[in-house]
């Protein structure tokens, strides 16, 4: 019997150019695994796109908001059927920056101290002193994210006339070094990756641009931060009660680094629940560094979907 499998991409949110290129690279995968597939530019009508589609299995590849939110989870959840990745609770936690910092401290996990306020505060004086990072608490892919330098006098102007930022904001304290990443599957952290970005920073352009970064894998540093990256990324999955397929980012500061100040050294940015499937995404090549090539990565997802998407329990955090 042939499944057939809707995949989601494109949608409503900033990502949706990146969300049509990761949903087009699954569904030729799937093709070529011999499931015949629908792809869905998903919209406000979902509910009667997927009961056109029909579908056995859906793949859940949209990116930022509303994709990963919980919102477009809890549609799949009342349809039904089988789907990919985090389910309504996790994906909502997960995306919502400054509650997820707060359960990953509880869980042992090393975030950057910051706070919640809204965007119109960020107009003429600082809310901490710089360095420090504001970005949206609700977004993903570096999209609305900006670097206040030490030294600057006020806040940039920008962030008042950026609307992709949201009203809410987080600010928190600018990690100095090293930008690493794991991903998380069936239960496993696959490898850990150094992005070296080709501009001042990880952003969205580095991410998905092609030639915009190079990726270093696996990354070139010591064996115990490898192994508290791995440590610290499931606990993190778990924590947050995530399901599939979880990217967890770092910065690893080795300046002066000494073996025994390896905790102190490494800290985690995010957990991003919906990892990209573009060319130059990290979960793909991290799949394939382990002997797992792309059709094979897509058709585990088809495997590991389930209804209703359960939280991982948090009893399983290692």
């Amino acid at each position: 019997m042939i499944i057939r499998v809707a995949v989601l991409k494109g949608g409503l949110s900033a990502e949706r150019e990146v969300s049509l290129v990761s949903g087009l690279e699954i569904a030729k995968a799937l093709r070529s695994e011999g499931f015949a597939v629908t792809e869905i530019d998903a919209n406000i009508n979902l509910w009667e796109q997927l009961h056109a589609a029909n579908p056995d299995v859906i793949v859940n590849a949209l990116h930022g908001e509303w994709g990963e939110n919980g919102k477009v989870q809890g549609i799949l959840e009342l349809y039904g059927k089988p789907y990919t990745h985090s389910g309504v609770t996790a994906s909502r936690l997960a995306m919502d920056k400054h509650r997820a910092k707060a359960v990953l401290r509880d869980a042992g996990i090393h975030v950057p101290d910051g706070i919640l306020i809204k965007r119109s505060e960020l107009q003429h004086t600082h809310p901490m002193k710089p360095p420090y990072v504001a970005k949206p608490n609700g977004q993903g892919s570096s999209i609305g994210v900006y670097i206040v330098e030490e030294g600057t006098d006020a806040p940039p102007v920008e962030i008042q006339k950026d609307d992709a930022m949201g009203e809410t904001v987080v600010v928190e304290k600018y990690i100095p070094g090293r930008e690493l990443t794991v991903s998380v599957m069936d239960g496993r952290a696959l490898a850990v990756t150094e992005i070296l970005p080709n501009s001042d920073w990880y952003d969205y352009e580095a991410k998905y641009a092609d030639g915009a970064s190079e990726h270093i894998l696996p990354a070139d540093i010591p064996d115990e931060a490898t192994a508290l990256c791995f440590d610290w990324a499931l606990k993190a999955h778990y924590a947050l009660g995530c399901s599939g397929i979880t990217r967890a980012d770092f910065r690893f500061n080795d300046t002066n680094y000494r073996l025994t100040d390896v905790v102190n050294k490494l800290v985690m940015l995010e957990v991003n629940t919906q990892p990209g499937m573009t060319p130059t995404s990290l979960v793909p090549e991290q799949a394939a560094h382990v002997g797992m090539s792309f059709r094979q990565l897509c058709r585990w997802m088809v495997e590991d979907a389930t209804w209703p998407r359960m939280e991982a329990l948090r009893e399983r955090i290692p």
